[in-house]
C-alpha cells in the first residue's frame, strides 16, 4: 500500500485531537494533576509551560510545509540521510508522525497508572513512552534536515528549525528533565 500525502494528513489531523483530548480527560479524572509535575520544580513550570508553545510551534512550522507549501511530489523524495532513492518519502513522514503522536496521547494515562499504582514495571513504560515520543521528534528532525541538504524546495531550513523547537519540549524537558526529575 502507497502512503499518500492525505495519510499523512489524516493521521495527524485524528491523532493531534486525540491527544489534546487526552490531557483533557485524564486531567479531569485525577485526583491530584499536580502530580503530573512530579519533580519538576515550581519556579520551572512557566518556562516549562512557555516551552510547550513553542515545540507546539515548531511542529506546526514542520506539518505546514510537509503537509501544505511543498509539493507532495517533492515530499516524496524526502529519504533518511543515509539512505538513496527518490520516493517513500510519505511513509517515512507517517511514521516519524505516529511514533510522536501515538505515545503523546498515551502519555498522561500511562503516567496516571504509574501514579495509581506505584508498580515499579510502571515506570519502565511511561519512560519507553516518552522514548517513542524522543524517537518521533529525532526521525522528523532527520527527515528536515535531509530535505535542507538536498535543497527539494524553498524554506527548507523552517523545517528543521521547527523539528528543534519540537526537540525543546519533547527531547529536553520530557525524555531528559521530566525523566530525571521524576520521582521514580
Amino acid at each position: 500500500m502507497e502512503v499518500t500525502r492525505s495519510m499523512v494528513r489524516l493521521a495527524v489531523y485524528i491523532l493531534g485531537p486525540l491527544i489534546l483530548i487526552s490531557y483533557v480527560v485524564g486531567i479531569s479524572r485525577m485526583e491530584s494533576p499536580n502530580d503530573l509535575w512530579g519533580g519538576i520544580p515550581e519556579s520551572w513550570r512557566p518556562l516549562n509551560v512557555t516551552c510547550m508553545f513553542i515545540s507546539a510551534g515548531g511542529f506546526l512550522i514542520m506539518w505546514w510545509f510537509f503537509l501544505y507549501r511543498w509539493d507532495a511530489s517533492v515530499v516524496e523524495t524526502i529519504q533518511w540521510p543515509w539512505d538513496q532513492g527518490d520516493s517513500g518519502g510519505h511513509a517515512r513522514l507517517l511514521l516519524a508522525f505516529l511514533l510522536l503522536m501515538i505515545p503523546s496521547a498515551l502519555w498522561l494515562e500511562l503516567t496516571a497508572f504509574h501514579i495509581r499504582t506505584d508498580y515499579n514495571w510502571t515506570q519502565w513504560v511511561v519512560i519507553g513512552n516518552l522514548l517513542l515520543v524522543c524517537l518521533g521528534n529525532i526521525l522528523l528532525g532527520l527527515l528536515a534536515w535531509n530535505a535542507h541538504q538536498q535543497s527539494i524546495a524553498s524554506g527548507t531550513i523552517w523545517v528543521f528549525i521547527g523539528s528543534i523547537l519540537l526537540a525543546i519540549q519533547v527531547i529536553i524537558n520530557d525524555g531528559i528533565l521530566w525523566n530525571l526529575k521524576y520521582p521514580w
